[in-house]
């Protein structure tokens, strides 16, 4: 990508690059720095338009369907998957990118992106590929979107990877915001090509699908713990955040049937989180006044945020999700079977990597990583990495249920 900025020379179609006015501070595609790799543009769509369009077209996108959220798939019908998961979040994210005037498909595209590089099993099966990894470099879950993003999608006889706008690859690298730490194997090779800047803060459309998705799990996860009875109402109600949205909900609709008043209740505490981050970012960029994206990049703090007050609310939340969630004997009894998963097929796959379908074999011969052991292992993480919950189900019964094939 060190051609970006010939690539803003090139003769652009011209587009209406929105439907209602940008602030100051948007992203605006018509000076987008770019791709990688150099190609004309829509005459019809935004390039913006085009990365999120991309996006959703890829096989990872497809793939998060079947990828548990916290529960795993088969569970029930009504539990979220890392795919109605990621809708939300696109969903709150363009909301609160339209309140702010900024530009909703780059938005959109960053949290339609975020997830892509989650494993099977969710943070569980992240928790156990991480150790097989250790030796190997590391595996990190939103490097690995990076990298699917860059190099695993398939689509193009011309490049590898999705060939999206410096932007949205930006926004998916630093959404969380600057990168302090040594960046892992995605973002390093794209550094490379590109100075993707990682010492500042990214656009105001990537903090704002950061922040989406503190609002989509805090919210989707007390419906679902609920769903599943791992705690009450009455529980609930001990966190103000809880107490505040279930008083409102009460005073408006009086004695609601159960399943009604959590509707509500969640449905007015998304719109007290979303109205804090749009009062409290309002506020910021106001004291700011920032008249381009650059002033966003430079400003040394995000400038979406939460306020104090709704900050410590939202870590009260998290605390008892991790308690009585997330830490539930349920949840922790698939710890050990998704160990032996994930770890099972690591090792099988290093031992052997011809135990690879024919397609990754063929990427390991490509890569030259028959006898380097440290990008095999990349490979077979990168394999892993992409499966559905019930597909590594299948191919560990594959491997090593021994009537598997004899029945």
């Amino acid at each position: 990508m060190s051609n970006l900025a010939d690539n803003t020379k090139t003769q652009q179609p011209a587009y209406n690059y929105c439907a209602l006015p940008l602030a100051a501070y948007a992203c605006r595609p018509d000076q987008s720095l770019g791709r990688v790799h150099e190609e004309p543009e829509s005459e019809n769509r935004t390039p913006f338009q085009r990365d999120r369009d991309r996006i959703i077209h890829s096989s990872a996108f497809r793939r998060l369907k079947y990828k548990t959220q916290v529960f795993v798939y088969h569970e029930g019908d009504h539990y979220r998957t890392r795919l109605t998961h990621t809708l939300e979040v696109a969903q709150i994210t363009r909301s609160i990118a339209r309140a702010l005037m900024v530009n909703e498909d780059l938005a959109e595209g960053i949290a339609l992106a975020h997830d892509l590089g989650h494993t099977p099993f969710a943070h569980i099966g992240e928790e156990y590929l991480k150790k097989c990894m250790e030796p190997y470099g590391g595996f990190e879950h939103n490097d690995q979107s990076l990298r699917v993003l860059t190099t695993l999608e398939r689509k193009y006889p011309e490049w590898n990877g999705l060939n999206l706008t410096w932007e949205t690859l930006e926004g998916v690298v630093k959404h969380n915001g600057p990168m302090s730490e040594k960046p892992h194997i995605a973002v390093r090779e794209l550094q490379e090509q590109t100075d993707l800047r990682l010492d500042t803060y990214a656009s105001v459309e990537a903090q704002v699908a950061a922040l989406s998705d503190d609002i989509a799990y805090n919210n989707h996860d007390v419906e679902d713990g609920l769903r599943a009875g791992l705690f009450t109402l009455a529980d609930l109600e001990q966190l103000d955040l809880l107490k505040d949205a279930l008083a409102t909900s009460r005073a408006r609709y009086g004695d609601l049937r159960p399943r009604y008043l959590v509707q509500e209740m969640i449905r007015e505490m998304i719109g007290m989180m979303v109205q804090d981050v749009l009062a409290t970012s309002r506020k910021n960029l106001s004291d700011l006044n920032p008249q381009s994206a650059e002033d966003i990049r430079t400003a040394g703090k995000a400038m979406v945020a939460f306020s104090d007050d709704m900050r410590k609310k939202v870590d009260d939340l998290r605390e008892f999700l991790f308690a009585r969630m997330y830490r539930h004997y349920t949840i922790i009894r698939i710890y050990g079977k998704v160990d032996k998963i994930i770890t099972d097929l690591f090792t099988a796959f290093m031992k052997s990597y011809e135990t690879l379908p024919d397609n990754w074999q063929r990427r390991v011969r490509e890569a030259g990583a028959e006898g380097d052991e440290a990008l095999r292992a990349r490979i077979v993480a990168d394999y892993i990495a992409g499966m559905t919950d019930r597909y590594a189900i299948r191919e560990h019964e594959r491997l090593f249920d021994l009537y598997w094939d004899l029945r």
